[in-house]
């Protein structure tokens, strides 16, 4: 069970690594607008090519999007399923902080010291 449990964890974080940066969000984003190839991403992001190629790469290398060819054109689309619902969770906005304990659950004393105000 717990290799199992292990497993999940390091997939997680894993994920969290490779949707980390950036770029690699956006060009998320933008697939989940349909299929899309390196030169429209070039376009949109103003940024290099070989650069935009590596983070795909990583991309596809997990498992989160994929390519076919047409042509010479390598055009790419999303895979996994988790990625919109990521994506949707990244998007979200939250109207307030959660709310500060009272006490230590432990000792059931103590007071938070911050100001949460703001």
């Amino acid at each position: 069970m717990r290799s199992t449990v292990e497993k999940i964890t390091r997939d997680r974080v894993e994920l969290l690594k490779i949707v980390g940066h950036p770029l690699r969000v956006e060009i998320l984003e933008q697939l989940e607008d349909g299929v899309k190839c390196v030169s429209d991403f070039t376009e949109f992001f103003e940024t290099s090519q070989p650069n935009v190629s590596q983070h795909l790469a990583i991309l596809r290398k997990s498992g989160l999007i994929d390519y076919y060819m047409d042509g010479r054109l390598r055009c790419y689309f999303l895979v996994d399923p988790i990625v919109p619902e990521l994506l949707e969770l990244l998007r979200t906005r939250y109207a307030e902080d959660l709310e500060a304990p009272a006490c230590c659950p432990v000792t059931k004393t103590g007071k938070y010291p911050g100001d949460r105000s703001h």
